[in-house]
C-alpha cells in the first residue's frame, strides 16, 4: 500500500467554467487527464448536483481520483492516490493533480502530500488487536 496521496483545495476558481458547472465536462476533464498521465481507469461516477455543482470519482487500478466543485464558493477540493506496488506512480499523480489544477485555475490553493504505507510488517498491529 506505498503509495502519494495529493489533497488540494482550490478558491477562486472561474464559476462558469463549464468544469465546474456539470458533470459531463467535469468528467472528460478527469478522464483526459488520467489517460494523459497512463494510469488506469476501471470505474467512474459523476453525480450533477441542481442547480448546479459536481462530485465525481475515477476508480484506478492504481486507486482513485475524488474531485468536488461548488462553484457558488468558486471552490474545488481534489484528491489523488496512487499506489506504488510494482511501480513509483507518484510522477503520474502528480500530473494529474497539476493538469487539472492549470484547468480550474485557481487564484489560491491549499496542498498536502501524504505518504502512504510504508511500515515495516513488524510493525503492524496483529489483527484484530486494538492500533
Amino acid at each position: 500500500m506505498d503509495g502519494i496521496h495529493l489533497l488540494g483545495e482550490w478558491y477562486g476558481c472561474p464559476a462558469d467554467k463549464p468544469e465546474m458547472l456539470r458533470a459531463e465536462p467535469l468528467r472528460r476533464a478527469c478522464i483526459d487527464a488520467i489517460e494523459a498521465a497512463g494510469l488506469t481507469i476501471v470505474g467512474e461516477r459523476f453525480h450533477q448536483f441542481e442547480p448546479q455543482g459536481v462530485t465525481g470519482a475515477v476508480i484506478l487500478a492504481e486507486s482513485h481520483l475524488a474531485i468536488h466543485t461548488w462553484p457558488e464558493l468558486d471552490a474545488v477540493t481534489i484528491d489523488v492516490y496512487v499506489c506504488n506496488f510494482t511501480t513509483d506512480n507518484t510522477a503520474k499523480a502528480e500530473r494529474v493533480f497539476a493538469t487539472l489544477k492549470s484547468r480550474f485555475a485557481p487564484a489560491r490553493s491549499s496542498f498536502q502530500a501524504i505518504q502512504r504505507g510504508g511500515v515495516p510488517a513488524e510493525a503492524l498491529a496483529p489483527a484484530g488487536s486494538p492500533a
